[in-house]
């Protein structure tokens, strides 16, 4: 305890404290500070030790009256948590600082030093530094509460999509992790065609169901079941449920439009590919290169579904390959490619070498192949299509080959990869033996589409080693090095050994 008092000039005497005669400096209590220390403390009403609540299982502390907030030790988070404890018996004192002492980790034992001032007798000012201790009680929240007894979410997205592909969930699982929202789930469950993202309050299952509806083209539908209701304070307990739906639509599926909207998009041929799926489906004519989106609306006032299963796909051989340089769109037509280059192609299957059979047919892979490449494709002049639009068709302007990517060799692809992909921990029910190959598919179109790449998140793996060889290089494209991120880890809340402490 110290006066605070305006430097002594050179000519100002010393006086006599009037309790023990020690000569001191003039002050407005006329006493020295040993006997101003007995006969006052400014600290008195403020706890020397105070309670605060910490759940274990969150790792939160209590904020009166019911907020839970996630705090680091020594941060200031909690300096504040903790000064506003004693917020209301401090109101008559001035605080100057406030600082942690070291305590073991486990404790449970917070102690903060302040340094507090107070106007006393005949307007001197005190200055004191004490300790204040708390101590941490484990109690459970409520959020942590209902885990335990299994009522834990309040509202379900139920995320449905009716294929046999999984490349548009890879792809929003890697948009959810971007984005961050996964982190306020309480359960993440997969199961056959979905995902269900459990919440524990309706106002993040509606976020989620806002963010679904402008990354993926998809049409949603809401649903409340009453769980409880209380009569006299006329409050209600909803459980809620979101279901939405993606269009059945993956990337490199053939597709066959109606001819209304297949007008509407520039006289485009009815036979497309898609090329990609992000808000809108991205469609292609292979036979004049021209592009057209699709939006969710769009889809759903004209739906259409992919003609062939992605297990369908068959390997052909480029026996011949000629260039269109010149090609002539009708009247009214859309936008054309300038990523893709069309060409006509002789093909054979693979499986069909020891034969003469081949194909003929346009694609918009000429800027790719060259005479003996492999190719991979749907084959309709030996397929049993059942599609409204596709059976009243005239033959002759259905395609016998439609090639959808070239083919490289998938060991020397996987060797090669120096990079991953985050995944979300989620419950897994149902998982089909050809998840892993699905997921294979995804990563290699994450490599041959930088349009994709771009809002994906690619970490750089440094448990793999990569192969520079020219023996392996097949012109299989590949991540560059400036398109990856470091995979940060932490170790530990408190910055692995705890972080710079305060003492006296």
């Amino acid at each position: 305890m110290e006066y605070m008092q305006a430097p002594a000039s050179s000519s100002q005497g010393n006086i006599l404290c009037c309790t023990c005669g020690v000569p001191i400096p003039p002050n407005p209590a006329n006493m020295c500070v040993a006997c101003l220390r007995t006969q006052v403390d400014i600290s008195e009403g403020i706890p020397k030790q105070v309670t605060v609540h910490f759940c274990k299982q969150c790792e939160r502390y209590l904020q009166p009256p019911a907020t839970w907030v996630q705090c680091a030790l020594e941060s200031r988070e909690l300096l504040a948590l903790c000064l506003k404890k004693l917020k209301s018996s401090m109101s008559k004192v001035r605080l100057i600082d406030a600082g942690f002492l070291w305590t073991e980790p486990h404790s449970k034992r917070i102690k903060m030093k302040l340094t507090i001032q107070k106007e006393v007798m005949n307007g001197a000012i005190l200055q004191q530094v004490f300790v204040v201790e708390f101590v941490i009680q484990s109690q459970m929240c409520d959020d942590c509460h209902r885990v335990e007894a299994k009522d834990f979410w309040k509202a379900v997205v139920q995320v449905r999509q009716k294929t046999v592909h999984k490349k548009t969930f890879y792809y929003l699982e890697q948009l959810i992790l971007k984005h961050k929202l996964h982190q306020n789930t309480l359960n993440i469950k997969e199961i056959h065609e979905g995902i269900d993202f459990y919440y524990g309050s309706k106002q993040h299952a509606q976020k989620m169901v806002d963010f679904l509806q402008c990354t993926v083209p998809c049409r949603s539908k809401a649903s409340q079941r009453l769980i409880s209701h209380d009569i006299h304070s006329n409050t209600y307990n909803y459980k809620s449920t979101f279901s939405v739906e993606i269009v059945p639509v993956c990337k490199d599926n053939v597709v066959c439009l109606s001819p209304r909207l297949a007008q509407s998009l520039g006289n485009m041929g009815q036979v497309c590919v898609c090329i990609r799926v992000t808000s809108t489906i991205h469609l292609i004519d292979p036979r004049t290169l021209q592009i057209a989106e699709v939006d969710g609306n769009t889809y759903w006032r004209n739906p259409f579904n992919g003609l062939f299963n992605p297990k369908q796909l068959e390997e052909f051989i480029v026996m011949d390959i000629d260039i269109i340089r010149d090609q002539k769109l009708g009247a009214g037509a859309g936008m054309r490619s300038n990523k893709h280059t069309l060409a006509e192609v002789w093909v054979q299957k693979t499986s069909e070498m020891n034969t003469s059979q081949q194909y003929h047919c346009r694609t918009f892979l000429g800027h790719l192949l060259n005479i003996g490449d492999l190719v991979l494709g749907f084959d309709f002049a030996n397929s049993n299509i059942n599609d409204e639009y596709l059976n009243k068709m005239n033959p002759h302007h259905v395609p016998d080959v439609v090639l959808i990517k070239k083919s490289y060799d998938r060991s020397r692809r996987v060797k090669r990869r120096n990079w991953k992909l985050q995944e979300m921990a989620r419950d897994r029910e149902g998982m089909d033996t050809d998840d892993e190959r699905q997921y294979q598919d995804f990563l290699e179109d994450l490599e041959e589409d930088e349009a994709l790449r771009k809002n994906v998140n690619i970490f750089r793996d440094a448990s793999k080693i990569p192969v520079e060889s020219d023996t392996d290089d097949d012109g299989a494209p590949c991540v560059s090095l400036a398109e990856m991120l470091e995979e940060l880890s932490l170790t530990d809340a408190t910055g692995g050994e705890g972080a710079d402490m305060m003492t006296d």
